[in-house]
């Protein structure tokens, strides 16, 4: 028997399943559309804006909903569309890449796509309103290093000034 067929044979036996957790689809679904160009952000809502607003989050999967099934899978989001890109070209430009990965990484394929845009910004917009508070406050920290570091270094000249002064007057 040849090595092929042993192995086959052995692939045969095992016995099993493959499934993907929602999880995974959303991170498939938010690296994807890193690469869609006019598309400033995923909105998460409310709650998850606040809470971008508070600290940096890296989270590819905030504001991306997937139901997996065995075979399909559907999703849902709310986005925020660079002012003067065509949303209509957006969407069907996330969709194709969106199933792509989707089938090329898992096998399944993609039937649904709801995409919601509930809002148009310019990138200068955008970046003004993505400093989050965590930003805010290092910002604000590091400032305030660099205003007490210059008066210690006055209050210790000021110190070695008097230090030699009085040792003049010594002398």
């Amino acid at each position: 028997m040849t090595e092929g067929k042993q192995t086959t044979q052995a692939q045969a036996t095992v016995k099993g399943s493959l499934s993907f957790d929602d999880k995974v689809i959303q991170k498939i679904i938010g690296l994807s559309l890193e690469q869609i160009d006019g598309l400033l952000t995923v909105d998460g809502g409310f709650f998850s804006n606040l809470a971008d607003k508070v600290i940096n989050n890296d989270d590819v999967t905030t504001g991306i909903t997937a139901e997996v099934g065995t075979k399909q899978v559907a999703a849902d989001m709310d986005i925020v569309v660079e002012y003067g890109k065509d949303a209509h070209k957006l969407y069907e430009e996330m969709k194709q890449l969106i199933a792509k990965q989707i089938h090329d990484m898992t096998g399944l394929e993609l039937v649904e796509l709801n995409v919601k845009v509930v809002d148009i910004k310019t990138k200068e917009q955008h970046e003004a309103d993505s400093v989050t508070l965590q930003d805010r406050a290092a910002n604000t920290v590091q400032a305030a290093s660099k205003t007490t570091s210059k008066g210690m270094a006055k209050a210790k000249n000021a110190a070695g000034d008097a230090v030699e002064e009085a040792k003049a007057r010594v002398e």
